[in-house]
């Protein structure tokens, strides 16, 4: 993968550059097109979430919440994988009822103090 396929690197709370790809926001933006000015969300759920959850298989899955959103109070969903030394997003979108993400197990939880 050619650098120029980066539209940014984030660091995940396991410490690994998390790549978005061009091509892996326009999967997310044509399925879900009120991602599209969402970017900088889908960064920060990576980065900071209040919430890691297991995949169906070996990914990840970041929860944050928002008050606010472009469509309403929501919570932020990405899935993405880690690989050895880095890895990608697979796609992102916004919920407004994440229990069912949820009771797959949380990995991690952002203390809250």
């Amino acid at each position: 993968m050619t650098s120029q396929n980066v539209i940014e690197v984030v660091i995940s709370r396991n410490g690994l550059p998390i790549r978005l790809t061009y091509k892996q926001w326009s999967h997310i933006t044509e399925n879900h097109d009120y991602m599209a000015g969402c970017i900088d969300m889908v960064l920060e759920t990576i980065a900071e979430p209040d919430l890691i959850v297991k995949g169906w298989t070996d990914e990840l899955i970041a929860l944050k919440h928002y008050p606010k959103t472009v469509i309403s109070r929501k919570d932020a969903v990405v899935i993405y994988k880690e690989l050895k030394n880095d890895g990608f997003v697979i796609t992102a979108f916004l919920t407004s009822s994440c229990e069912k993400i949820i009771k797959r197990g949380i990995l991690w939880q952002k203390s809250i103090s």
